[in-house]
């Protein structure tokens, strides 16, 4: 008895193989593979066809690293971000009209600079940094009125640079340390 395309397992294409290749290469130059494991497996995720053929030669390398860039966008409304949440290493905030407030204090941050890029027309922006952090606004054009932030004494002690860009039409932009 022939197998109908239903019961076929699902075939693999050359976006899945490219993937896995890179994934090999990262884990090769990270120190989890030798170089004769890695050709192996090269070979093994060059010759598959299937995507549980693919889940076997990728087998035992460790989890693929979250993304490092987002996006936040809304035309108009509100954006918060608060509480324990994972801050990616470029974050891009973008608001036509609205109110946007990122609270990083209880946030996970696990590069020492997070680049925040800041595309904002009208409306306030608030940002919480950690009590520790580093803030730099050099790179920030602001149209209409000034950014409020004063730097916290003894600020620079270990915690992360918060780098803080892009453009703001005609909000005003408050930046201001944790009190705890």
């Amino acid at each position: 008895m022939t197998a109908l395309p239903e019961d076929r397992p699902p075939m693999i294409g050359n976006e899945d193989r490219d993937a896995a290749v890179q994934r090999l290469q990262d884990a090769y130059a990270d120190g989890y593979l030798s170089h004769d494991d890695l050709e192996e497996r090269l070979h093994q995720v060059l010759t598959v066809k299937t995507q549980g053929e693919l889940v076997v030669a990728l087998g035992s390398l460790p989890a693929e690293k979250a993304a490092t860039s987002s996006t936040i966008a809304a035309a108009g409304g509100r954006i918060q971000r608060r509480g324990v949440w994972r801050v990616p290493r470029n974050l891009k905030v973008e608001s036509a009209f609205g109110r946007v407030r990122l609270d990083l204090s209880r946030a996970i941050i696990e590069d020492p600079v997070v680049d925040l890029e800041l595309q904002l027309g009208t409306g306030r922006a608030t940002i919480v940094v950690p009590r520790d952090a580093v803030v730099d606004i050099e790179g920030l054009q602001t149209g209409w009125k000034d950014t409020s932030y004063r730097p916290r004494r003894g600020a620079g002690s270990g915690g992360p640079t918060i780098r803080v860009s892009g453009t703001m039409g005609f909000g005003r932009l408050k930046i201001r340390h944790a009190r705890r």
